[in-house]
């Protein structure tokens, strides 16, 4: 690791302790910069190599069966959420030949996506990950270049590929007992504890290795899909939006920090919203870590192929789109079991 002193001591799976972060005096929070050297722009997906794919591929590919998990990117055409801008497409024909083009033009996290590492910085620092300031993403260079530090395009080059685990909480919490489980909504500000997240992997017998993709079925896109327009637009107009989501604790950034390369959710925060803390889950995976976060991505089928095959493991793909310097993308995102 670059510029370290004293070295940071390397567990078996290559990474430092959690408890030592971040690992250098003056860092933000938890920050984990220079880990990979200090132009690094892959953070968590560091931990995918060659020999974890290899061996995830043989593992969890058995039958060939493909699931996706994007969301239609006009799904939500008529509004979204932090008033982002809808998809629209605009269809036309090329007489006198036979033949049609399309100009798409949407938000990048309007629907299913992942959240690259200039999108969310340590608010108090105002950095980026690798301490990459608003200067250096938007800066320009002698020749008219713009910037494409922490751009998406980092990641489109080999993809987001390996072990996948769902995390089913929605169906799980329908059979729980517990008032609090009964009464959760998506649409409030609810944070999902750690010790929910290990019961349901514990009751879905799902074991966990260094290096998974965590996909985490909050229940959120079920709910979406029962409440009618008027209601969706109310909560749409609200600022900032009120979700369900993984709780902001030192305990849930231990076990995000010993387990996982990137982590996705089927809401549009990943985390509850606004944030419990006066730091949020964004600011520590993003910014300290450069861990990707995918928030929106469609898991119903996926959670009712897991429930009919009895395993909440499989292979995934996705291939961000190559947009040099982009925010966010597109998953372009496949189970494969």
């Amino acid at each position: 690791m670059a510029n370290s002193e004293p070295p940071v001591k390397l567990g078996e799976n290559g990474i430092p302790s959690f408890d030592d972060l971040p690992l250098r005096k003056g860092d933000p929070m938890h920050a984990a910069w220079g880990l990979y050297g200090q132009g690094d722009q892959l953070g968590t997906l560091n931990r995918i190599t060659d020999e974890r794919v290899v061996t995830a591929a043989r593992a969890e590919i058995r039958t060939g069966a493909r699931v996706s998990m994007n969301w239609p990117l006009n799904a939500q055409v008529n509004g979204t959420f932090f008033n982002r801008r809808p998809f629209h497409q605009e269809l036309f024909c090329k007489p006198p030949r036979t033949i049609n083009d399309d100009i798409w033009t949407f938000n990048s996290q309007g629907s299913s996506q992942w959240d690259s590492l200039r999108h969310f910085g340590y608010q108090k620092e105002k950095l980026f990950y690798n301490g990459v300031t608003m200067e250096d993403i938007h800066g320009v260079n002698e020749k008219g270049q713009k910037s494409t530090v922490n751009g998406i395009q980092a990641w489109a080059e080999q993809g987001i590929v390996g072990r996948g685990v769902l995390v089913d909480y929605h169906s799980w919490r329908q059979r729980q007992t517990e008032p609090r489980h009964k009464t959760f909504d998506p649409f409030t500000t609810t944070p999902i504890p750690l010790s929910d997240l290990q019961a349901c992997l514990l009751d879905q017998g799902t074991t966990l290795q260094f290096g998974d993709i965590l996909l985490i079925r909050s229940g959120w896109m079920h709910a979406y899909a029962a409440k009618p327009p008027l209601e969706l637009a109310a909560l749409q107009a609200v600022l900032p939006p009120h979700f369900a989501g993984l709780e902001q604790s030192e305990e849930m950034l231990r076990w995000i920090w010993e387990h996982f390369s990137a982590v996705a959710g089927d809401q549009p925060s990943f985390e509850c919203w606004p944030t419990q803390q006066e730091w949020s889950l964004h600011e520590v995976l993003l910014a300290g870590w450069g861990c990707p976060i995918g928030e929106l991505f469609h898991l119903e089928k996926l959670a009712d192929k897991c429930a009919a095959e009895g395993r909440w493991s499989f292979f995934v793909a996705s291939e961000p789109c190559c947009v040099d310097g982009g925010v966010a993308s597109p998953p372009n995102i496949l189970a494969i079991f």
